[in-house]
């Protein structure tokens, strides 16, 4: 719904009968009016006035002065240096609220615009789901939800990362000292079961790696390496070569690995039982946060991909082969280095794989555009897989975008997932549906609901605590994450907007009761506007721009600082307003109208974050 449009080709029209000048739409800028100046909206005059050859002030005089005279609806105008600034009528506001109130608040394109896919989670199975991957599954999350809202078919995938030397790790570990147990005979959920055996294998790495460092073999090395003056020092850099060379249990995890690519029987069957208990961890967190995926890929799959890519790079000379028989890319013209496609034995790197993995997408779904959400580590990965894209000629390769995004992290630091001092997602869904559990005891409000009823709410309000304290936070800005000030009722959070919601659901209960009739349309010479009124009114106005916005610049914070402000303005209108005792009828009606869309829009905004939204708490 634009209901600005009008406006500017009334403008338009203006301009052209004062000055002889059709402006082109495009051209002319309207804006919401400041809070420190009166006005509704406010059109832009700076372009105009070498166009005009006056005064900026007396161009905004003529024009305003035409609008008032010519147009109904708008009621007076006054300008500021190169502002002109118009004030609507009521009547306006009056169509306006009953618009919103009449359609959906947000207006799906008609028109299909093609198929995104967007890859979120995308996890190990060596270690369950953790905070970091929360801002990540959340930001793919909503960014699938706003990509539909602006009419595309969107795929939700994820690449489970299930192969490799960390997967074998987790592996040799329970096979070394598991004792048979499973995630069921511990009451252990799989993910965190089969994490703990990779945390522990690192304890007991780190534990024969201490006792050889008392060896004769460690003194020796350490003396024939005289830049190091400090043995800590040393063995702290020397850690994964030892690993790799010298290191019992790294040898038995590496044999592990290879065993598995020679498609070892038993070291093949040990390995999809432990995967499937992390599958079942992931599908349960994952339903916890409410999300889901609609196809999956598995890089025990996808690591064999891209080679026939590269064969058709080196034939068409994208890529070029050194005397080892490694493949490699010279991508200096682009401001990147050069890059390894496939090692001097023929195996894959990561960059080989994704490139296979891109094409196999688009075979399987023909999108025109893949949204990868990673990390901003992988930055550079990402700059250099699209160039390879690019430059291979893929009919898709226009259509990619890295959402990269900061890391998360808690007032007490970084997490490291191999000394298990990561915070893990199931721990902190918990943390926060207490921390809303004890929100709603102090405040008393739904005690006398049954505890399913009850349930349902806290875990509502938790989520929301969770979801929208990650989600305001800008992608590409790192964030911390505190459990009590995401649960604030006075904050900038999930559950102050939920609060404002749940107002609303509340008023209309009550005239529901008085059976207050919200279809009925009010008589405009009964209604008046006030500031509060209008302003919530042009910003559901914006709605549909906001969520288009979002969009476009792959920032779901837009929407969830949109939803902070609209909430903000409802908690004053409704403080210092009478809505159910109104002074007449048709006002009482009127701004229960205006509650109901806010209500409406900000239900439609959380359901884009992934968000619930309660009608108590």
């Amino acid at each position: 719904m634009d209901f600005t449009s009008p406006l500017v080709k009334d403008f338009q029209l203006a301009v052209n009968d004062r000055f002889n000048v059709m402006i082109p739409i495009d051209q002319i800028i309207i804006n919401e009016t400041r809070k420190e100046f009166e006005g509704d909206f406010t059109i832009v005059l700076f372009p105009f006035v070498k166009l005009f050859g006056k005064p900026i002030e007396e161009i905004g005089q003529i024009l305003g002065q035409k609008l008032v005279d010519d147009q109904h609806f708008v009621q007076g105008f006054n300008v500021v240096k190169g502002f002109l600034n118009i004030t609507l009528s009521d009547s306006f506001w009056l169509d306006v609220m009953d618009e919103l109130t009449e359609n959906p608040v947000i207006e799906k394109s008609k028109l299909k615009k093609g198929k995104v896919l967007v890859e979120f989670a995308s996890p190990n199975t060596n270690k369950p789901l953790h905070l970091g991957h929360i801002r990540n599954i959340l930001l793919g999350w909503s960014m699938s939800k706003i990509y539909e809202a602006n009419g595309y078919d969107v795929i939700k995938t994820q690449v489970i990362n299930d192969r490799g030397i960390a997967i074998c790790k987790s592996m040799y570990a329970w096979k070394s000292w598991g004792n048979g147990a499973t995630p069921e005979s511990l009451q252990v959920k799989g993910d965190h079961f089969v994490g703990d055996f990779y945390v522990l294998f690192e304890k007991k790495f780190q534990e024969e790696y201490k006792l050889w460092q008392q060896s004769n073999d460690a003194q020796k090395l350490f003396s024939q390496n005289g830049q190091f003056k400090d043995q800590e020092e040393f063995f702290k850099g020397y850690k994964n070569q030892y690993f790799n060379e010298k290191s019992k249990i790294g040898n038995d995890a590496r044999k592990m690995l290879l065993d598995w690519e020679a498609n070892d029987e038993s070291t093949r069957q040990l390995w999809m039982k432990m995967n499937q208990w992390v599958y079942d961890g992931f599908d349960t967190t994952y339903h916890d946060l409410g999300v889901s995926f609609d196809t999956t890929y598995y890089e025990s799959d996808t690591y064999l991909l891209g080679k026939k890519a590269v064969k058709t790079g080196l034939d068409s000379g994208v890529f070029f082969k050194e005397p080892d028989g490694s493949v490699w890319i010279d991508l200096t013209d682009a401001g990147m280095d050069k890059k390894i496609m496939l090692r001097s034995d023929g195996t894959s790197v990561y960059i080989t794989q994704d490139i296979g993995t891109a094409q196999q997408r688009y075979e399987d779904f023909q999108v025109s555009k893949m949204i990868y959400t990673v990390g901003d580590e992988q930055d550079y990965h990402f700059k250099v897989l699209f160039e390879v894209l690019k430059r291979l000629q893929e009919p898709f390769a226009d259509g990619l975008y890295h959402l990269s995004y900061g890391m998360v992290e808690l007032p007490t630091g970084k997490m490291k997932s191999r000394e298990g001092t990561v915070v893990d997602a199931d721990d902190i869904i918990s943390e926060v549906i207490q921390e809303a559990a004890l929100l709603t005891a102090e405040r008393g409000e739904i005690s006398h609901l049954s505890e399913t009823e009850k349930a349902e709410i806290i875990r509502k309000i938790g989520l929301a605590a969770l979801k929208f304290f990650i989600i305001k936070v800008a992608p590409k800005k790192k964030m911390i994450f505190d459990p009590k000030d995401s649960v604030d009722l006075q904050g900038q959070t999930g559950p102050y907007i939920q609060n404002a919601y749940v107002r609303i659901q509340s008023l209309l209960r009550k005239a529901a009761e008085q059976n207050i009739n919200l279809n009925q349309r009010n008589d405009q010479n009964l209604i008046t506007f006030n500031a509060y009124e209008r302003s919530l009114l042009k910003q559901v106005m914006q709605f549909s721009d906001i969520v288009r916005n979002a969009a476009e610049t792959y920032d779901p914070s837009i929407i969830a600082n949109f939803s902070y402000q609209l909430a903000k303005d409802f908690h004053r209108f409704y403080h210092e307003v009478r809505i159910l005792n109104a002074e007449n009828a048709d006002v009482k009606v009127s701004r229960l109208k205006i509650s109901k869309v806010v209500g409406d829009v900000l239900k439609a905004a959380f359901d884009l974050l992934g968000i619930e939204m309660p009608d108590r708490m």
